[in-house]
C-alpha cells in the first residue's frame, strides 16, 4: 500500500531582506521541470543542512526522506518506511518495528535494517553535531533482527517514543564513509523520499525533482523550488507578480489576497508562541512577584485582534487553547489591579513617574527581539505598553541572534517555542531544570521542583490519564510562577496558486515553512480539471 493510499485510509477510517537575484516564473521550465508540473514556493529560511544525522526533518516531512513512521493531516502516526505500527513489549521498553520490502534509496541501493540502526547510532553518537540527540535519550540500545526488522530497547519507558521514529533515515553505504559533521552528504543526500535534491543555491533556492522510483507512487508535481526571500513584502510582492506560486505570509500580508480568485489562503494551527523569557538571574525578572504581574499585566486578546488581525489564540501558558492536554482552568484576563496589588505587597512602590522601585532597584529590563520580526516587534512594544501600566518600565531593543544568544541568560527575549505530536517533545526542554542555558533550551533558567516532577511523570508514564494530569500541574504551576510570559499562539498562514488538490495543513510547531505549510504534502498534490 503506497503511503498516498494509508493516508486515505486511515483518513476514512477515523471518519470525523534577501530576495532571490533571479528567478524564473512558475512553471517556466527553468529549473528542468514541465509547466504542468512545476511549483515555485517563497519562504523566509532555509535549513542549515540536510542531513538527518544532524537534525533535519527530525520532526518529519522532509521530502528527500522518510523515518519509519510520519503523520497524517490529522497528526496522527501512520507507517512509512516501517510496514506497520510498532510493537511494543515489556512493559513499554521495547518497541520493533518490521521494515516495508521493496524500498530503495535514490541511488537503487535498497533499504536495510543495517541503515536504520546505522542513523539512530550516529545521531545518538555525542561527536555527532545532532540537535535530535537528547530527544533520544531514552534509547538504550537499537539493533537489527533478521532481514527486516529493528529493536529499540530503551532505558525507561517513555509515552511517547512512537513519535520519534519519524527521525529520517539515511543510507549508511553512503553516510557511513564520512565525518557527519562536515561530510558531502550535508548539501548532497540520498534518501528513500519522494523527491531527490536536484540545486542548492545557498541564500537562494533548493530545487526538488520528483524520484520516479518513490515506494509511494512517483509525485505529479515534477519539480518543488523552495525560493528564500527573508522579507515578507517581498514575497507578497512576488507572489502577486505571479513569479511566486506560492508564499508564506505575516496575517496584514496574506490579508491582501483575500479577494483573489486565482489564489486560496491556507491557515495551519500551531503550538507556536510567542513568549517573554525571563531570566531567574536577572536582578528585576528574578523576582516572583514581578513575573506574576506581568503575567496579569498582559492583555492577550488584544495582542491577537491588533497584531495578529486574529489569525491565532492568546497563550496562557505553552499548550494552545482548545488543544486536548490544555488545562481550561488556566485561562486568566488582564487584570492590573491585580498586577498592581502582587507589587505592592512584594514591596515594590510607584515612583513619581509611575515606575515602581524596591530597595533602590528600578523595576526596569531589556526586552530583546529579533532585528526585522515585525510580529515579534510588535509583540514586545504592547508588552512594554502594559507592563508600564503596572509600573514596569520594559526598554525593547532588537539585535541580531548573534548579539541576542549571549545575552539570553541576563535579559528577556522576545521568542517563539513550540513543538508538536506529544506535550513532551516542547515541554521539556522549554521547562526542565537540568536543560537551563543549554543553548536555546530553557532560555530563562526556569527551575521549579514541581514542574520538573510532573514533566518527568508525564514522560515516563504510560498512562494517558496520569501523564494528562502532570500536563495540567505544568500549566497551572506556570501560572503561580510564571518563567515566562506566555503572550499568544499564531496561525500560520499561506497563500497559494488555485491550480492543484489536495492541499491541506498540519498542526504546525514553531519551525514552519520549509517542511510545514500546504506542501507538507506535495507528493500527494494533484492538478486541477
Amino acid at each position: 500500500m503506497t503511503r498516498r493510499r494509508i493516508r486515505a485510509a486511515v483518513a476514512a477510517a477515523v471518519t470525523s531582506g534577501m530576495a532571490l537575484a533571479a528567478c524564473s516564473a512558475p512553471g517556466s521550465g527553468a529549473d528542468g521541470g514541465s509547466s504542468a508540473g512545476s511549483v515555485v514556493v517563497g519562504v523566509a529560511s532555509e535549513p542549515d543542512t540536510l542531513s538527518p544525522l544532524l537534525g533535519y526533518g527530525k520532526d518529519g516531512n522532509s521530502k528527500l526522506f522518510d523515518g519509519l513512521l510520519a503523520r497524517n493531516a490529522d497528526m496522527e502516526l501512520i507507517p512509512a518506511l516501517a510496514s506497520a505500527l510498532p510493537e511494543v513489549g515489556d512493559g513499554g521498553l521495547t518497541y520493533t518495528y518490521t521494515l516495508r520490502k521493496g524500498v530503495k534509496f535514490s541511488d537503487g541501493e535498497p533499504l536495510s535494517p543495517a541503515d536504520v540502526v546505522f542513523t539512530y547510532r550516529t545521531v545518538l553518537d555525542e561527536k555527532t553535531n545532532s540537535t535530535a540527540r537528547s530527544e533520544l535519550d531514552a534509547i538504550e540500545d537499537v539493533s537489527a533482527e533478521g532481514d527486516d526488522k529493528v529493536v529499540f530497547r530503551l532505558a525507561y519507558p517513555y509515552a511517547p517514543f512512537a513519535g520519534r521514529t519519524v527521525l529520517p533515515i539515511v543510507p549508511a553505504h553512503i553516510a557511513g564513509k564520512q565525518d557527519p559533521n562536515t561530510g558531502s552528504f550535508n548539501t548532497k543526500p540520498v534518501g528513500t523520499g519522494p523527491y531527490v535534491l536536484s540545486s542548492w543555491r545557498k541564500g537562494e533556492k533548493l530545487t526538488f525533482k520528483a524520484n520516479p522510483d518513490y515506494w509511494g507512487g512517483a509525485p505529479e508535481v515534477e519539480t518543488l523550488t523552495m525560493a528564500i526571500v527573508q522579507d515578507d513584502d517581498v514575497r507578497a510582492t512576488r507572489l502577486r507578480s505571479g513569479d511566486l506560486d506560492g508564499a508564506i505570509l505575516p496575517p496584514n500580508l496574506a490579508a491582501t489576497f483575500k479577494d483573489d480568485d486565482t489564489r486560496k489562503t491556507y491557515t495551519a494551527t500551531s503550538y507556536d508562541n510567542r513568549t517573554v523569557t525571563l531570566p531567574t538571574a536577572g536582578a528585576v525578572t528574578g523576582d516572583r512577584a514581578i513575573r506574576q504581574a506581568l503575567d496579569v499585566a498582559v492583555d492577550r486578546e488584544a495582542m491577537v485582534d491588533k497584531i495578529l488581525d486574529g489569525a491565532g489564540r492568546p497563550a496562557y501558558g505553552p499548550v494552545p487553547v482548545g488543544d486536548p492536554w490544555f488545562a481550561p482552568d488556566v485561562e486568566r484576563a488582564q487584570d492590573l489591579g491585580r498586577a498592581r496589588s502582587v507589587l505592592d505587597g512584594a514591596g515594590w512602590k510607584a515612583g513619581k513617574d509611575g515606575i515602581r522601585s524596591k530597595d533602590g532597584r528600578r523595576a526596569g529590563f531589556i526586552l530583546l527581539h529579533p532585528s526585522g520580526d515585525k510580529v515579534r516587534q510588535d509583540h514586545a512594544l504592547a508588552y512594554a505598553s502594559d507592563a508600564k501600566k503596572a509600573g514596569i518600565d520594559v526598554t525593547v531593543e532588537s539585535a541580531t541572534w548573534e548579539v541576542i544568544e549571549p545575552r539570553m541568560k541576563d535579559d528577556a527575549v522576545l521568542a517563539g517555542f513550540g513543538s508538536t505530536g506529544d506535550p513532551d517533545f516542547g515541554l521539556y526542554t522549554m521547562l526542565h531544570s537540568t536543560l537551563a542555558g543549554d543553548g536555546f533550551n530553557n532560555m530563562g533558567r526556569y527551575d521549579n521542583p514541581a514542574v520538573d516532577q510532573a514533566l518527568d511523570s508525564g514522560r515516563r508514564s504510560q498512562d494517558p490519564t496520569s501523564r494528562k494530569a502532570a500536563y495540567h500541574t505544568v500549566q497551572q504551576e506556570l501560572v503561580k510562577d510564571p518563567g515566562y510570559t506566555f503572550l499568544t499562539h499564531i496561525d500560520h498562514l499561506y497563500v497559494l496558486a488555485d491550480r492543484w488538490d489536495g492541499l491541506t495543513t498540519q498542526t504546525e510547531p514553531h519551525e514552519h515553512g520549509f517542511a510545514s505549510g500546504p506542501w507538507w504534502n506535495v507528493e500527494d498534490w494533484k492538478p486541477k480539471g
